[in-house]
Parts: structure tokens; C-alpha cells; sequence
């Protein structure tokens, strides 16, 4: 992974369920003002850059579905178009703590662990903003952790986007709820050409 000029690069089955305790999940209120936040995700890049008052922050290596993009109910293909963040579950947890239903589990699940495709770490929920990623948050797309850290860059997951704990663990201490996130087909775009 190379230098994007003007960006610091990061290193880079959804669950259902049970509500999250009130400790385990950080609700914050809406950015305004010019150090909005806003994160865009390039399916076609199997990327993720940050941006803060319009300008570029990180950029991180993620994993959408294998299975393609949509929005429809019943399906494992990851929503494009306008999304926002809902809440944040799992903040304090350690890295490769298993979450299941968004609760912790007690189980640590090393990084590459054989065999192992839970949702670790954190889970940032997700609403569609639009009429055809509108089931978003009911199909329980979400922004998560996980221990297939070798399959980052190539889509591979069950309609979530997918990313390394330690960049998770760096999103979340950034991330907002309200937060705008854009979820594109093609390649990232410049500042100047993000989504309306």
C-alpha cells in the first residue's frame, strides 16, 4: 500500500440480536459545524478514507461482501449510497474480543486465527439514508472488526465492511454518531468530488 498524497495511512456474518448494554455502546451527539466527520468506503478499491472539515484524515484497508452490493432485505450484499452512524459497541473492549449479538462473549479470537470468522472487536451500526439501502440497520449491516485480516483488500465478508482490529480501535476513538458514511462502487473519490 502506497502514499496517498494528502492522507496518513492506516494499517489495516454480521451479527443479531439482543440490544447492547448501555456500557458497551457510546451514542454521541450529531457533528456540525466544519469539523464535520464523514467516511467514505470504495468497493472497488476495498478502501476507507476519513475525512474531518473536508479534508482527508486516514485511510484504511477494508472487505465488503462477497457477494456484491444492494440493498435488498434477505440478502448478504453490502448497501451503497448514504448511510450515518447509529452507535458504537464494544468501546473499551479488547482487541479480538468476540462479539455476538453485539455482547461480548469473553472469548479472545487471535488475529488469522484458523478456521475463526466472528465479528470481533467493535461493531459501528449503521442506517441507510436513502430508499434503497433503507434496510441497512434491520439487516444488520454494520462496520466491524474481524480476525481475517489476511482477506482485507478483497471482498470477502457477508455484507458488512469489514476491518483489522487495531484500525477499528482507531475509527471508533475518531467516530461519531451521526457520522455520515458513503459506501461507492467505484474508486474514492477527490475531496472536491465527494457525494452530495
Amino acid at each position: 500500500m502506497g502514499l496517498v498524497p494528502g492522507l496518513v495511512l492506516g494499517l489495516a456474518a454480521c451479527g443479531h440480536g439482543r440490544r447492547p448494554t448501555a456500557a458497551a455502546v457510546a451514542v454521541v451527539p450529531q457533528p456540525t459545524g466544519p469539523a464535520a466527520q464523514r467516511v467514505v468506503i470504495s468497493v472497488a478499491e476495498q478502501m476507507m478514507v476519513t475525512f474531518e472539515g473536508g479534508k482527508p484524515r486516514r485511510m484504511f484497508r477494508v472487505s465488503t461482501s462477497r457477494f456484491g452490493t444492494g440493498g435488498k432485505r434477505g440478502t448478504y450484499l453490502t448497501p451503497l449510497g448514504r448511510l450515518e452512524v447509529v452507535e458504537i459497541v464494544g468501546q473499551g473492549l479488547p482487541v479480538g474480543a468476540r462479539l455476538k449479538a453485539r455482547q461480548h462473549t469473553g472469548e479472545i479470537v487471535p488475529v488469522n486465527a484458523p478456521g475463526r470468522d466472528p465479528i470481533v472487536t467493535r461493531v459501528v451500526r449503521l442506517r441507510g439514508l436513502e430508499r434503497h439501502n433503507a434496510w441497512t440497520l434491520e439487516r444488520a449491516i454494520y462496520i466491524h472488526g474481524t480476525p481475517e485480516e489476511w482477506k482485507l483488500k478483497t471482498p470477502a465478508s457477508y455484507g458488512c465492511i469489514r476491518m483489522g482490529s487495531a484500525d477499528i480501535i482507531a475509527l471508533c476513538q475518531w467516530l461519531k454518531a451521526g457520522t455520515r458514511v458513503d459506501v461507492v462502487a467505484g474508486k474514492l473519490p477527490a475531496p472536491d468530488k465527494l457525494p452530495e
